[in-house]
């Protein structure tokens, strides 16, 4: 066994961290040990109540025995084998079935992915060859929104619309656009809803043609904006968008990476507007994040196309562990228990029970807006009722008192994002908005 302290040295002389500054490390991370349903334990034994499901995936909650056994199962049969060229395994055969029966509509084929940026750069791909193969070569252009967040692999990147995944890293990849999103709290027309007629979503029609319609492939959009601060859209967005997308021949690419199943209440997030799209992205909580798993669904109009390739024409598209039989075992499993636990609506339920007690929150003075679905929320700091942004610092004083108090969440700019497990019981739920309240309270002394 090692010492905690000589684990954190380790971590600090050889790990590079993602969305991290090294030089602010000097104490090292927290180097978590166990974790069971929402709690997270650290190598001191501290708890932490983890109302981000780790990074928004871990839908069934911490320490599923069941999927543990399905991993080890599978890898006693057959550990890993290539799904390139037509080869093929059962449980990636059974795991396309299962999805194509509870996906929306008619996404009734998955290529598979290992996370959210392969499955996004795969709909990119897609639908440029889907625009080739049927005769107009001249759409390629991906429209993405402002605050959206899909990936940060080179494509990904370049569809995500924040600013700052961009800093240091360009030049983005040609033919991605961005409009503005439903960010009703601070709105870029600076109208207020529902008198604004929801102009954010003629933005993409606008874009279309100032474009050239012949040259867009296809719009990428979240149905929620997770990282870009929880922003849920008006009714009327999603409907219309779909509207335009049918109107000028561009493919909808819906981004279900944090939105699926379950997190909203629905399985999938656009269900929720009655919309289905052409493509639909996925990863993290097909799996829970047990393993590392994630995939592109296609329209069968879509598929009809790779159905029906003329001979000397391949999709040379891969990536080595597609369709990894260990991973779509444990797809399988995690699907069995959200169905058999009922979680898609607890999430339901308990986001409600999470929403009530956020809204609470409102009378703080640093609290400008309260927002989210299902068990995925939002909560806006701000100078004011009037909106102004937050002094420098307020949202770290905030993130360090939650740390210290046992509470993981994230926090974007002034936006709070609490994400638990659908199995967070109602005494953690409640805990999360105490130690939230005081942390906000605290911040603004």
């Amino acid at each position: 066994m090692y010492d905690p302290q000589q684990l954190v040295r380790m971590d600090l002389d050889h790990i590079l961290h993602p969305m991290h500054n090294q030089s602010h490390n000097a104490n090292g991370p927290i180097v978590f040990s166990k974790g069971r349903g929402a709690v997270l334990t650290d190598v001191n034994g501290k708890e932490y109540i983890d109302a981000f499901a780790g990074l928004w995936n871990v839908n069934v909650g911490h320490g599923r025995e069941e999927l543990a056994e399905a991993a080890a199962e599978q890898m006693r049969e057959l550990g890993f084998a290539s799904g390139y060229a037509g080869s093929s395994n059962v449980p990636g055969i059974l795991l396309a079935d299962r999805l194509a029966k509870i996906a929306p509509g008619d996404l009734n084929a998955t290529y598979f992915t290992t996370g959210g940026a392969e499955s996004n750069e795969t709909a990119f791909k897609v639908a440029r060859f889907y625009w080739k193969m049927n005769g107009r070569p001249d759409k390629v252009k991906i429209i993405g929104r402002q605050k959206g967040y899909h990936g940060l692999t080179a494509a990904a990147m370049s569809a995500t619309g924040i600013r700052s995944f961009w800093r240091n890293f360009d030049p983005l990849q040609a033919g991605f656009h961005h409009i503005p999103i439903h960010y009703c709290f601070r709105c870029p027309y600076h109208m207020s809803y529902p008198q604004c007629n929801v102009l954010c979503a003629d933005a993409l029609e606008h874009q279309i043609l100032a474009e050239d319609p012949e040259t867009i492939a296809a719009f990428v959009a979240e149905p929620v904006a997770g990282t870009g601060g929880v922003l849920v859209p008006p009714p009327e967005y999603f409907p219309r968008i779909r509207e335009t997308c049918d109107k000028y021949n561009v493919l909808f690419i819906a981004d279900e990476v944090i939105t699926g199943f379950g997190r909203t209440g629905t399985m999938f997030g656009l269900e929720q507007w009655g919309v289905v799209p052409d493509m639909m992205s996925f990863a993290k909580g097909v799996t829970s994040g047990y393993q590392p798993l994630g995939g592109v669904m296609l329209s069968e109009k879509l598929f009809r196309t790779f159905q029906e390739l003329p001979a000397d024409v391949t999709f040379s598209h891969g990536y080595t562990y597609s369709q990894h039989p260990v991973c779509c075992a444990v797809a399988l499993r995690n699907l069995d228990i959200i169905e058999q636990e009922g979680l898609v609506g607890r999430a339901a339920a308990m986001g409600s029970r999470l929403m009530a007690g956020l809204k609470q929150l409102e009378s703080l003075s640093l609290v400008g807006e309260v927002r989210g679905i299902g068990l995925m929320a939002g909560v806006e700091l701000a100078g004011g009722k009037a909106g102004a942004p937050c002094l420098a610092g307020v949202s770290a004083k905030v993130l360090e008192y939650t740390e210290s108090h046992g509470l993981i969440h994230r926090i974007r700019d002034d936006s709070i994002m609490l994400a638990p497990p659908l199995t967070i019981t109602e005494e953690q739920i409640d805990s999360v908005v105490n130690i939230l309240g005081e942390a906000i309270s605290a911040a603004a002394k």
